[in-house]
């Protein structure tokens, strides 16, 4: 895609000459106050709320702001490709858009609407376990486009085979298998409002559509809504899991299966040693354990450690294009974009998805150029200062 990012400020400019302006910012990082402002506090908090006092949040931030940009002069950036070969495919950008569950708290377009922007330009979607919309109703929705489907690794291993079933049936290519939430941490945006949205039987749609799910109640979800809530708490996380489990998962996805949550080289390791074909380098965006490691400065030992073996990928801060070009800079292969695009679509529906990716891409295909640089193939860690 020769240059096409980049064009989408020529867009905006040209819609100026009409009196157009965007309808959201083109600085994504603005888009948090924004929703503050005009979404409600119980969905915005749950959206940006962090584990214990945010610091883990922070020191994601401070490690891409930490991290310099050096541009190289006089290189022949005329011509940019922004393409990457990712699992097997080729992407037509560095991108995916990160799980992340119950959008429709934020939009009424939910999934589908965050779904169908990326299916538009070409970016996989990676539908969360706990999404409000089914998954077969989000694949429906993108048509044939990339999609993933990400894992909340619960406790009943026949609710897990079954989602996993669905997920291949309905043309989702890889498995993201979050590991770092077989708890919910402590985060006290959702508890100062004691908002819990599951509670509400909101972000359980794939549950409660599913045959083995529903096997076990004793009556069907709509004539027990409270106990389909109750059941779905009792198996949603698992802490007993350990690697040799990962056979099972093994057993039950024949494709790309991707681990989430990973901040040691030798958890890395280890997931290269089962059989595993990524990792992301990930904290959750500092929503799981107050103090971590900030992805970015975990990011740089994991690639060293099995960038040869397993696709690196990252997610956790990333808001800007220049953070985009700083992950692929320390090592990873691609980022997974979370918090800006729900809020873009708190705002403005699938619009606002479309119009996160877009500013994303463009200010990365920028900087690219900017910094001397014609493909994202060539960032290493001399592209730093």
């Amino acid at each position: 895609m020769v240059g096409q990012w980049a064009d989408f400020q020529y867009e905006i400019y040209l819609n100026g000459m009409t009196g157009a302006v965007p309808r959201l910012p083109t600085d994504l990082t603005r888009l948090e106050e924004l929703a503050e402002h005009r979404l409600g506090p119980g969905p915005v908090g749950y959206v940006a709320g962090n584990a214990g006092d945010g610091g883990t949040a922070r020191a994601n931030r401070d490690a891409l702001e930490r991290r310099r940009i050096v541009p190289r002069m006089l290189r022949d950036v005329r011509e940019r490709d922004l393409s990457v070969e990712v699992l097997g495919r080729t992407l037509p950008a560095p991108l995916a858009l990160a799980p992340v569950g119950v959008l429709s708290i934020m939009h009424p377009e939910a999934e589908s609407g965050a779904a169908r922007a990326a299916a538009a330009r070409g970016v996989p979607y990676i539908l969360s376990s706990a999404s409000s919309t089914p998954m077969e109703e989000v694949a429906e929705a993108m048509g044939d486009a990339e999609r993933w489907f990400q894992l909340y690794w619960g406790s009943d291993r026949e609710v897990t085979a079954s989602f996993l079933a669905r997920a291949k049936a309905s043309g989702y290519s890889v498995l993201v298998v979050t590991l770092d939430t077989p708890l919910l941490s402590w985060r006290p945006r959702d508890l100062d409002r004691a908002y819990l949205p599951f509670l509400h039987g909101v972000g359980t749609a794939n549950y409660f559509t599913d045959p083995a799910f529903r096997a076990g109640l004793a009556k069907p979800v709509h004539e027990d809504p409270n106990a389909a809530v109750l059941h779905f708490l009792g198996l949603f996380g698992d802490a007993g899991h350990t690697w040799p489990d990962l056979g099972f998962l093994r057993e039950h996805w024949d494709g790309p299966i991707v681990l989430k949550g990973v901040l040691h080289p030798d958890d890395a390791r280890l997931a290269a040693d089962a059989g595993m074909d990524g990792v992301v380098v990930s904290n959750h965006g500092g929503r799981q354990v107050a103090g971590s490691v900030a992805a970015a400065d975990a990011l740089p030992r994991i690639a060293e450690a099995v960038g040869d073996r397993l696709t690196v990928l990252f997610d956790s801060g990333i808001r800007t294009g220049d953070d985009v070009f700083k992950a692929l800079a320390l090592g990873a292969r691609a980022v997974l974009l979370g918090r800006p695009y729900v809020y873009g679509l708190g705002l403005d529906g699938q619009a606002g998805v479309d119009h996160v990716i877009r500013c994303l891409l463009a200010e990365l295909d920028l900087t690219l150029a900017l910094s001397g640089h014609a493909s994202v193939s060539t960032l290493g860690p001399d592209a730093l200062g």
